[in-house]
């Protein structure tokens, strides 16, 4: 079963580590400080490792990815495969829907309402429905 909460941000990282089962490392708080400290976004590996970096945390593009998955299966982060190979992960993990603008590689959240999932396809036998995930693509418009 995959627990989700909101993060509260006046509690210490390493009790919200503690509390989501992860034993609070130093590069485990280093990361969780960068990526829950600016509120709700979408980021990718790549990108905390960038930041990582320049705020002078020593980590491993593989210790990125690897904290990312297990902040994700504690239920801190919610992971979003919008292209192929391009994963973000978001700090918002309430239930909501995205819009993905092409070519710009940016991932924006659809207010909360304002989607609606008509009817759903039958389920196969002995399956549940765990989540519907929404991403609406976007581009500028031409001319």
């Amino acid at each position: 079963m995959h627990i989700s909460y909101e993060i509260d941000a006046d509690v210490p990282l390493q009790e919200r580590l503690r509390f989501a089962g992860l034993r609070p490392t130093r590069q485990r708080i280093a990361l969780a400080s960068l990526i829950f400290s600016k509120g709700d976004r979408h980021l990718s590996a790549e990108e905390l490792h960038e930041e990582a970096l320049g705020a002078n945390v020593p980590v491993s593009l593989a210790t990125v990815y690897n904290t990312l998955h297990q902040f994700t299966q504690a239920g801190m982060l919610r992971i979003l495969a919008v292209e192929g190979a391009k994963t973000y992960f978001d700090t918002n993990v309430s239930d909501h829907h995205h819009f993905f603008v092409e070519g710009e590689n940016e991932v924006i959240d659809i207010p909360d309402g304002s989607t609606m999932v008509g009817s759903l396809p039958p389920v196969p036998e002995g399956m549940e429905i765990v989540n519907v995930d929404i991403i609406i693509r976007l581009r500028k418009k031409r001319g």
